[in-house]
C-alpha cells in the first residue's frame, strides 16, 4: 500500500465559503496544500471532495495521516 507525502506538519486554516465545493489533497504532492492540484495522477489517491454547508473556518490536514480527512484530527502531533 502506497502512503501518502507529508506535506506539513500542522493543520491549514481554511475559510469555507457555503455552498462551495472544496477538493482536499490526500496523496501531499499538491503543489497547492491543502488542495488538491491533479499530481496524484498514476497513484492509488483521489482527492476527497466536499461541498461547505456553512461558511466557516476549518482545519484542513498536512500531515495526510488523518483518519478524518480533509479534517485535521492530531495525528501530525504523534
Amino acid at each position: 500500500m502506497e502512503l501518502p507525502k507529508r506535506a506539513g506538519d500542522s493543520p491549514s486554516a481554511v475559510e469555507l465559503e457555503e455552498g462551495k465545493i472544496y477538493a482536499w489533497c490526500s496523496c501531499g504532492l499538491s503543489e497547492n496544500q491543502p488542495y488538491c492540484d491533479g499530481k496524484h495522477a498514476g497513484t492509488d489517491f483521489k482527492p476527497i471532495v466536499e461541498k461547505a454547508e456553512t461558511t466557516e473556518t476549518k482545519y484542513f490536514c498536512t500531515c495526510k495521516q488523518t483518519k478524518n480527512g480533509p479534517l485535521c484530527d492530531g495525528s501530525h502531533s504523534n
